[in-house]
């Protein structure tokens, strides 16, 4: 049975040194690439095709969710594992949503990885257990998404605003103009309903985005 090959996509050279080592000492599981950039995952996809991408969603350049909605957009069968610091559901539904088939934290034991990758490389899914929870009992309440409404680069830009940065600074971030990123804050602000930047933070930290303590 041939290897289960592998792009690891983080910013951290640290972090995926880390995780190569762990995933090519696993007798099955291969690291092809490696990738730090939203744009440099979607190039190195399309030149090796790997059999599975895990993919940090905190990236510069275009980001995480881009990188996936673009690579899913290329090849529909494209299979993705996100490892990322961000458990709340809001993530994990947009991550889902433009296509990934699996999520796991960094709080996720090492072996959670391994499991998540053999698993997914079967075809099937694959979510840790306690974010599959909270999807689940958030769905069990009845609860809507409140972020559904923003498209990937929208919640992208969103939570860049909400954890401080200026428009300039994330027009800087994404490789984007200003005034791109101007026009997003404007439609973002219109679909959640809120009018300043400082209740765009308030709607973040009680949605679970950003963590209150840390800001």
């Amino acid at each position: 049975m041939s290897n289960i090959r592998v792009l690891l996509v983080d910013d951290h050279a640290v972090v995926r040194a880390g995780y190569r080592t762990l995933l090519d000492g696993t007798p099955d599981i291969e690291v092809v690439a490696e990738a730090e950039r939203g744009e440099e995952a979607c190039q190195r996809y399309a030149e090796l095709k790997p059999d599975l991408v895990v993919m940090d969603l905190s990236l510069p350049g275009i980001g995480g969710l881009e990188a996936i909605r673009r690579i899913i957009a290329r090849d529909h069968q494209a299979s993705i594992l996100v490892f990322s610091m961000h458990d709340d559901t809001a993530f994990v539904e947009k991550a889902l949503s433009a296509g990934a088939r699996g999520y796991i934290t960094k709080n996720s034991a090492a072996e959670i990885m391994v499991d998540a990758i053999r698993t997914i490389a079967s075809g099937q899914a694959y979510i840790d257990h306690e974010l599959a929870q909270n999807l689940a009992l958030h769905k069990a309440a009845g609860g809507r998404e409140i972020f559904a409404c923003l498209t990937t680069r929208e919640f992208q830009i969103f939570n860049l605003l909400a954890h401080g940065m200026t428009p300039a600074e994330t027009a800087s971030e994404l490789s984007l103009s200003y005034k791109t990123v101007a026009n997003y804050t404007t439609q973002i602000k219109s679909k959640l309903n809120v009018k300043s930047t400082t209740e765009l933070v308030h709607l973040a930290i009680r949605h679970g985005v950003i963590d209150p303590i840390s800001e």
